[in-house]
């Protein structure tokens, strides 16, 4: 069974938390339920953005034998950021923002890799989607080496929207993907800038490849196709810092 101290369960109970702003992972519904103080529930939930899984009681029991009325909300190990209200901030401090945009990154030690490799890089912020994504769980923090702790994390129901909000900002969007000919050493990556890297199986999806305004690879000289989404992110964090010198 999971740790009671990291859910929440019963209608009431979570309606209660989300409407009191506490930062919730994603909560766990009883297939088949359709109570009126379930569908305010729900309805509050995709106002806020949380990610709702439709499961079946057994995983529900599985999680905690006691009454929990078809509903669990599993709570976040960190708080989560709004980007449309974290850029303009960094604006205001006079730094160039530099942001990662995460379209799927779905294993947890890739996801806290990266947010380590991110925090050495001193970027920004982290943008994720609400579904698609790897847990933020204490796999993930560890992997991040705390990281993640560190580093604020936005996670956005709509990433195209996002995208276009970092765009219409003045940023930069700059996709990463091994059959661009444009090589990173190549491709300016000054000034306000938002690298996007793609899940591991899907990458990035087409949308918003047709949103970038750059897409670059990775020079390889050996024969395997691609690198780890942890090492490329790595790699074009690090290059953006080479070229602000």
């Amino acid at each position: 069974m999971a740790n009671p101290d990291h859910y929440i369960f019963g209608i009431h109970a979570v309606l209660e938390a989300v409407e009191a702003g506490k930062d919730v992972d994603k909560v766990l519904v009883k297939r088949g339920a359709g109570s009126d103080l379930l569908k305010k529930l729900l309805a509050t939930l995709r106002r806020l953005e949380i990610p709702v899984q439709q499961v079946p009681v057994e995983k529900l029991n599985r999680v905690t034998q006691k009454n929990h009325q078809g509903v669990i909300a599993f709570l976040s190990e960190i708080s989560y950021v709004d980007i449309t209200s974290l850029l303009p901030t960094v604006f205001e401090s006079g730094e160039d923002p530099l942001i990662l945009l995460l379209d799927g990154v779905s294993d947890v030690r890739n996801f806290g890799a990266i947010a380590r490799s991110a925090e050495c890089a001193g970027v920004h912020a982290i943008v994720i989607p609400s579904s698609g994504s790897a847990a933020i769980n204490a796999d993930s923090i560890k992997t991040s080496a705390g990281a993640l702790h560190r580093i604020p994390v936005c996670r956005q129901r709509d990433l195209y929207a996002a995208a276009k909000f970092l765009q219409e900002s003045g940023v930069r969007l700059i996709a990463a993907n091994e059959k661009a000919t444009d090589l990173i050493h190549q491709t300016d990556m000054t000034g306000p800038v938002c690298i996007i890297m793609g899940g591991e199986e899907k990458g990035i999806s087409h949308e918003l490849l047709r949103r970038v305004d750059a897409l670059v690879s990775i020079p390889m000289k050996g024969t395997i196709a691609s690198l780890n989404v942890s090492v490329a992110a790595g790699i074009m964090l690090f290059e953006v810092l080479r070229q602000r010198g």
